[in-house]
């Protein structure tokens, strides 16, 4: 099989400073009941909290999309963004915005973090009712393909949340049922797959961790989810409310009970405590990050770089000044199949390059540019979007 004909996404930069900056944590209060106190920036090595980028004291401004105004929220309801019953995130890294839901609401909620603007998407394709504990959205996670996706507990929804002509636009893509050789292990029913949360791969797959701790692997396009194994190295009353992607492509967990973190190997499901704090109650994690992607090693010319990384005009900009960049660059644009989609050649002058290159007939999707020098080695791989 000819997938990935090269390294793709995760540049590994400075770990601990990156990761405060693209690794989330939902956390709940010190309560039996889910009651929600903050997002936050965690370090995912350490296991340490950062900055709280919001909390269930912010003054939020939000914006209806369906009304096109500012609307002032009902906070005694289940329908408002600082909702006490929250149980998902995903971190959207094209526009450094954290998307979440209430656990017993259909609305879906983008948050800005830096400016605390709140973009309320008040849709009618998710289902949820407060009393049906198989309706409520309990995993979220965003795809290889720019995406985000969420799964009800039962499987009877498989949400696609994506961004056209500057609206958020909900998709329901069907009802995911259990593989055949699930058995006793299924992912339909509370005991063995309600609950937990949801990573990615690079072929827009998604890893289903249920509070139980069984793993399932959910191929979109089939709708059926196959039962992987269960984690080992976790206490037998750990709950798994939270998993993401660090950027060493291992897979983080966390629980709502007041637990420390794991990291885990996807392919044994061995799971190692990560140091750092024991009692954070943590809902759910997000990061940017997927499994089976290819890490490189570091930028060797760190003031080589493209931009933007969510195109809209059919134009990227790439742009280096660096007494290392020397010669002629090539650029290879390729799709997440590891098809190579575009060629050009970029010329250095005096370390400088600033260049516009056309993304000629690109649909749109999710692609990866890479920069080889003349010998042929990689010097920058950046993951880009590109929107209608």
């Amino acid at each position: 099989m000819k997938k990935h004909l090269f390294p793709l996404f995760l540049l590994v930069l400075s770990m601990n400073a990156q990761a405060q900056q693209d690794f989330f944590a939902l956390t709940g209060k010190d309560t039996p009941s889910i009651v929600f106190s903050d997002f936050r920036a965690i370090d995912p090595v350490n296991g340490i909290s950062g900055e709280r980028v919001f909390t269930a004291e912010t003054s939020p401004k939000v914006f209806s999309q369906l009304r096109n105004s500012s609307v002032a929220e009902d906070k005694t309801s289940y329908n408002h963004s600082q909702s006490m019953t929250m149980a998902t995130l995903a971190y959207d890294s094209f526009n450094n915005h954290l998307v979440y839901m209430p656990m017993f609401s259909s609305n879906i909620y983008v948050l800005n973090p830096k400016t605390k603007e709140i973009t309320l998407v008040e849709n009618t394709t998710a289902r949820v009712t407060s009393c049906d504990i198989n309706s409520h959205l309990t995993r979220m996670a965003t795809g290889y393909d720019g995406n985000i996706y969420a799964i009800n507990n039962a499987g009877t929804q498989f949400l696609q949340i994506s961004k056209k002509n500057n609206q958020y636009v909900v998709n329901d893509l069907g009802i995911i049922k259990d593989d055949s050789g699930n058995g006793k292990n299924s992912f339909t029913t509370i005991e063995t797959g309600f609950g937990g949360d949801m990573i990615a791969d690079s072929d827009n797959n998604f890893y289903v961790f249920s509070a139980s701790g069984n793993v399932y692997k959910v191929v979109t396009k089939e709708l059926k989810a196959k039962f992987v194994g269960k984690i080992a190295g976790i206490p037998d009353n750990y709950s798994v409310n939270g998993a993401a992607v660090n950027s060493r492509g291992k897979i983080v967990i966390a629980s709502a009970k007041g637990s420390p973190l794991y990291e885990v190997e996807l392919e044994s499901l061995q799971a190692k405590q990560l140091p750092g704090e024991q009692n954070l109650h943590i809902y759910d994690l997000a990061s940017k990050y997927f499994v089976n992607d290819r890490a490189t090693a570091a930028n060797p010319i760190a003031n080589l770089d493209i931009y933007p990384t969510r195109v809209d005009e059919q134009v990227i900009h790439v742009n280096g000044n660096d007494k290392t960049l020397k010669g002629n660059l090539k650029l290879t644009v390729f799709d997440i199949s590891g098809k190579s989609v575009m060629n050009q050649n970029l010329a250095v002058k005096n370390g400088s390059l600033d260049q516009q290159v056309y993304l000629k007939n690109l649909v749109t999707g999710a692609y990866i540019v890479s920069i080889t020098d003349e010998a042929g080695k990689i010097v920058l791989n950046k993951k880009i979007l590109v929107t209608e």
